[in-house]
């Protein structure tokens, strides 16, 4: 019998609470779809060529977001240009893309002035110094200016230099570093190999020179580091290159660090360091914004021959406005429910917080009403019978008496059957016995 009584306030208690809690449920339905908290599953990453660097970090960050339940489709192209081009194209697909410094000067002043960026595009942040390596051969330095090294770019008038494909970075690059020397298209002729074929060209005397951006780890670099009879260019000027050209740096190739036993390099060599940068669509949802920078801090938080361990990633020598929430996330970390929290069920709180304080807010003032509301269904059921018990009463002497008699056995037969909670069943007693006692009346 307990039981029954128990099973009696939980319905009554669910048919009252039960609007409460479908516009409980709307509401927060509707805060999820307006701020639609988790990011998609799949991102489109566009890289480089085949087994460059660009390539080679887009696997280490596909391997980390795919951690999180994240697909990074990795798109191989030319090079930065390619990149960019895709990002301002809507129908490529491509939501975020490795972008070398200087790759769109078309947009920089050499002056110095930076040119209205892209609305539509953000970084998440500097990622890497990729140095500028203008290999060249001691014949061609020998040829060009009687002496065995190069001292300034000018130098490079009247030979042959490989600059790279179309739709990488380096083309753009090096065109606005010679016309800052002063050199005339007409007076230097411009290669636009790949880089291997244009190595092989350069050892053998077809190429003066070559220009490249990479991460000193990459093969060729290593390789022409190495070679005897080919030198790297050392960019005295690098300070007033960084000066002219903002988003490039000025960074020095230690003695040795190459080969220590082989003391190469025999000197210190300045080089010219272009930023490469994770650049994406404003459009991209904050948490893979989120999830991208905190695998560049793992991807290239190291140490290097060019910086510090924690010198990168960082938020500075970008050339576009860094996107909010990577600002945040180098600001002050990652968000503290990570911590402890696997990161969907983390992120899920840390965007829709907000939304379900309103949403508490409104619903607080209507919980008030519960209490009464459900106090006054229970009664309901014993206080509805009273009007028939009234009216009963009040044709005494109007009607006949066995008549009324039948009909006040008939609701006391009915509220017989009401079951009411035990904490009301003081109520239901008190109608039985006003029963009661209108049959006595109407037996007198």
């Amino acid at each position: 019998m307990p039981l029954k009584f128990t099973r009696l306030s939980l319905r009554e208690l669910a048919l009252t609470a039960g609007p409460f809690v479908l516009l409980a449920v709307a509401l927060l339905v509707l805060a999820y779809q307006a701020l639609q908290p988790n990011p998609p599953r799949k991102v489109v990453l566009a890289t480089g060529v085949a087994q460059g660097a660009y390539a080679e970090f887009g696997k280490r960050y596909a391997e980390q977001l795919a951690r999180h339940g994240i697909t990074v489709e990795l798109r191989a192209t030319q090079g930065a240009a390619e990149n960019l081009a895709l990002l301002r194209d809507p129908a490529s697909g491509v939501d975020l893309a490795f972008v070398l410094g200087g790759a769109d000067l078309a947009g920089i002043n050499p002056a110095g002035a930076d040119a209205e960026p892209d609305a539509a595009l953000v970084s998440l942040g500097s990622l890497f110094y990729e140095p500028v390596w203008l290999f060249y051969r001691e014949a061609a330095a020998q040829k060009l200016v009687k002496a065995p090294t190069l001292t300034r770019l000018g130098q490079l008038a009247g030979g042959t230099l490989n600059i790279g494909v179309a739709g990488s970075g380096v083309p753009p690059l090096m065109e606005g570093l010679l016309a800052a020397n002063h050199i005339a298209p007409d007076t230097i002729t411009l290669q636009r190999q790949p880089t291997t074929p244009a190595v092989v060209d350069l050892l053998e005397g077809r190429l003066d020179a070559l220009a490249m951006a990479s991460a000193p780890e990459a093969l060729m670099v290593q390789m022409l580091l190495q070679t005897p009879g080919i030198r790297l260019f050392d960019f005295a000027q690098a300070e007033a290159y960084s000066r002219r050209f903002p988003f490039m740096s000025p960074v020095l190739l230690p003695r040795g660090v190459v080969d220590l036993a082989a003391d190469l390099p025999p000197a210190d060599v300045h080089l010219v360091a272009p930023t490469a940068t994770l650049v994406a669509r404003d459009a991209l949802h904050p948490a893979l914004v989120q999830l991208f920078v905190q695998a560049a801090q793992r991807v290239h938080g190291g140490a290097g021959w060019f910086q510090r361990k924690g010198d990168f990633p960082n938020a500075a020598n970008t050339e576009r406005p860094v996107a909010p929430e990577a600002q945040r996330l180098y600001r002050d970390g990652a968000p503290w429910l990570q911590r402890y929290l696997p990161f969907w069920v983390a992120n899920l709180a840390d965007r829709m917080w907000l939304a379900l304080l309103a949403i508490v807010a409104v619903l607080i003032p209507l919980g008030r009403v519960l209490p009464p509301l459900y106090e006054f269904r229970i009664r309901s059921r014993v206080f509805r019978w009273y009007a028939q018990l009234r009216a009963v009463e009040d044709a005494q002497g109007q009607r006949p008496a066995a008549e009324l008699l039948t009909e006040l056995a008939e609701i006391e037969a009915r509220v017989a059957g009401i079951t009411v909670p035990l904490s009301y069943a003081d109520e239901l007693y008190a109608l039985r016995g006003h029963i009661e006692m209108v049959r006595q009346r109407l037996g007198s």
